[in-house]
């Protein structure tokens, strides 16, 4: 009874579904993935494809929202090894218990 318990606890939140994979798909999973661990394995495995088309998404509409005028502290090298010492500054200065304030 407390393995039944265990599995009950481990499916809350989960739900049944059918899919249907192409037969070469199938055999492959079935010689890598033994039976009781498939369905985590797919989870997995789509969790991670989920995130990576959920982060294409997010690309596509931030495309363009970046605008060279608004960053002049990224328009040379210069210019960005000078913004990344004012920002290593206020690391230190944080660290060192005062209050680390970029310059304007």
């Amino acid at each position: 009874m407390a393995k039944s318990m265990a599995n009950n606890t481990a499916r809350q939140g989960a739900q049944k579904i059918t899919i249907t994979l192409p037969r070469d798909v199938l055999a492959r999973l079935n010689a890598l993935v033994p039976p009781r661990q498939r369905s985590h394995f797919i989870s997995e495995v789509l969790e991670a494809r989920l995130a990576l088309a959920e982060q294409l998404l997010a690309l596509e509409d931030s495309a363009g929202s970046w605008q060279d005028e608004s960053h002049p502290e990224m328009q040379d090298e210069d210019a960005i090894d000078a913004w990344l010492s004012v920002l290593r500054q206020s690391w230190s200065n944080q660290a060192d218990g005062r209050r680390g304030e970029l310059p304007a």
